[in-house]
């Protein structure tokens, strides 16, 4: 385990709605999106990383915002180094969160199969040594986190596999993989090709984390936030093929923290 860096997704739900199985030509990550009655999607990303972080959050920003169906606006973050979730948008923190296996970590909280707020968070522990202190490392992983916000899975699982020319993409060469290709717009465009009863971006709930909070309540649709940042908060180990893992963490009530892994050598 220590010898392993691991890019985590992790999906706070209502219900365990994950399917498991590698990405394929639909990388949608299950029936997860934004509530809207039109599109595009209003979304705010708040901004929470260091100036290390700020021209690499910018670049994904603008890339994502090439999306016929994404309307992004940048704005101060509000979560902290915590990345405590805020209702309706996308908070983007970078950390020192320790030697605990994660370059990058995806967070959706949602009601039903809609996104109410997402975080994600990047790992300042290992991207400040020489191996993954790189633009091309920092781009590709912070593209990637904030493709999982929008609903977005991955095109490939296997590192030793070529690179695909996405973010979205496993790869242990990452310079050809720094941005969204054709296909992650295809995909989105298919996501949000129908309309919810909601406003553009809204996905309800109300408030935030507090930041030392273990857990609390989200707005109405009552999923349950957690601090999942060591190996062990992680919950059950409930699957596990090859280098894919996914966890289960159930705070009762329906309301789980379910976390899919995907080990790096």
């Amino acid at each position: 385990m220590k010898s392993r860096i691991a890019l985590l997704v992790v999906a706070v739900v209502a219900s365990l709605l994950l399917a498991p199985g590698a990405a394929s030509a639909n990388h949608s990550w299950g029936s997860y999106h934004w509530e809207r009655s039109s599109n595009p999607v209003n979304l705010v990303i708040g901004d929470n990383v260091s100036s290390q972080w700020d021209a690499r959050l910018d670049a994904a920003i603008v890339d994502w915002n090439r999306s016929s169906v994404l309307n992004l606006s940048e704005a101060a973050g509000v979560g902290g180094t915590r990345c405590s979730p805020s209702a309706g948008r996308i908070e983007v923190c970078s950390a020192s969160y320790g030697n605990n296996g994660w370059l990058g970590l995806a967070s959706i909280s949602v009601s039903g199969s809609h996104i109410t707020s997402a975080t994600a968070k990047m790992n300042d522990t290992y991207f400040s040594t020489p191996q993954y202190n790189t633009t091309a490392w920092r781009q590709m992983v912070m593209c990637q986190e904030i493709g999982h916000a929008f609903g977005l899975s991955h095109q490939d699982e296997n590192f030793d596999d070529a690179p695909m020319g996405t973010c979205m993409d496993y790869t242990n060469n990452p310079e050809p993989n720094q941005r969204p290709d054709s296909h992650d717009y295809d995909q989105l465009e298919s996501i949000y090709a129908h309309f919810d009863g909601g406003t553009s971006g809204g996905g309800g709930g109300s408030g935030t984390c507090p930041p030392k909070a273990k857990k609390c309540k989200r707005g109405r649709s009552g999923v349950t936030d957690a601090d999942l940042i060591a190996p062990g908060d992680l919950g059950q180990l409930v699957r596990e093929k090859g280098r894919e893992a996914v966890y289960e963490r159930d705070f009762g009530n329906g309301n789980r923290v379910v976390t899919f892994v995907i080990w790096a050598d």
